[in-house]
């Protein structure tokens, strides 16, 4: 049993010898070697002895685009038309469906500030906090649904940037969201269809 225990101690002694390999410095490239525990590769910013510049950190093939990162839809990513001019309608089909999902980002990102009517009197301003203007002036009114999303995208005046936060597709139901708002509060009797006018009590 005693010759047993030995050999295996021994045997075992060899693999682990036999599987050690110092490694290299900082600097010097890894090049080929069976150990799966020290793999063939290059150090960052290390020197190559491959590529004719001696580089071992290539520059991306001209026109690569990032997975998810591709910006085909011009309008849809940026509000903007290729002349570069905002584009007055949301790029999307406006439905029951786009308009909960952007009344559940704009309750959670936007109602702080604006509220939930979209009159500026949000949470934020009892706090001291610039009161935001209110959606439904008539020169918010009026301004092209492209403008409202780059206002969301990029920030503006004491208003931070949310691209990190909402997504484009997102920012597009929240502009279709406030346009729902902004009619809730400015609707005309001839909005609302013939048979419910009369429920409508008038002022």
């Amino acid at each position: 049993m005693k010759v047993f225990i030995t050999l295996l101690t021994i045997f075992v002694a060899l693999l682990v010898v036999g599987c050690y390999q110092e490694r290299p410095s900082k600097n010097e490239p890894i090049h080929f070697n069976p150990n799966m525990d020290i793999q063939p590769k290059y150090r960052p910013q290390a020197k190559s002895a491959f590529f004719e510049d001696g580089s071992t950190m290539r520059q991306p093939v001209p026109g690569t685009v990032a997975r998810g990162e591709l910006r085909d839809d011009v309008a849809f990513f940026t509000g903007k038309d290729e002349s570069g001019n905002f584009v007055k309608r949301v790029p999307a089909t406006v439905d029951a469906q786009l308009l909960a999902r952007g009344q559940e980002r704009y309750d959670i990102y936007c109602s702080p500030c604006h509220s939930r009517m979209g009159d500026g009197r949000g949470i934020m301003v009892s706090r001291k906090y610039v009161p935001p203007p209110s959606f439904h002036d008539d020169r918010i009114r009026k301004m092209p649904d492209g403008q409202v999303f780059d206002i969301i995208t990029n920030g503006i005046r004491n208003m931070p940037s949310y691209r990190h936060q909402i997504k484009p597709g997102d920012r597009w139901a929240i502009v279709a969201y406030v346009r729902a708002l902004q009619r809730s509060q400015n609707a005309k009797l001839e909005d609302i269809p013939e048979e419910l006018r009369d429920r409508i009590e008038p002022q």
